[in-house]
């Protein structure tokens, strides 16, 4: 489904938090780009198709109250244990000096 978009670095699901819809996403970062897959309503965990795709140098955050991101007109909400998932997200393209090291590279 995401094609030759590379490896994937962070998963995390969102639901829609706007005008634009209501639904479950996965919004899943790759080495290339941040795709948003819409899934399945009972399913959330089934992606169904790509919403949208940005570049990889899109900023997700900041995380607004809620926690809630903005990914151009649209707003997703994703529970707080995923914040840290957003904040390294962003950290590995605008700043990878602050990420600690793997603690498992063999993986």
């Amino acid at each position: 489904m995401l094609g030759d978009q590379g490896e994937i670095h962070y998963v995390f699901p969102a639901v829609s938090a706007g005008p634009a819809g209501t639904g479950n996403f996965l919004i899943v970062i790759t080495g290339c780009a941040i795709s948003v897959l819409a899934t399945r309503t009972l399913r959330s965990d089934r992606p169904v198709a790509v919403l949208a795709a940005f570049p990889r140098h899109t900023r997700l955050g900041p995380i607004f109250p809620g926690p809630v991101i903005e990914l151009e007109s649209m707003a997703f909400e994703f529970d707080e244990e995923y914040a840290a998932v957003v904040a390294a997200a962003d950290a590995e393209i605008f700043a990878p000096e602050i990420l600690p090291l793997d603690p498992l590279p063999e993986l």
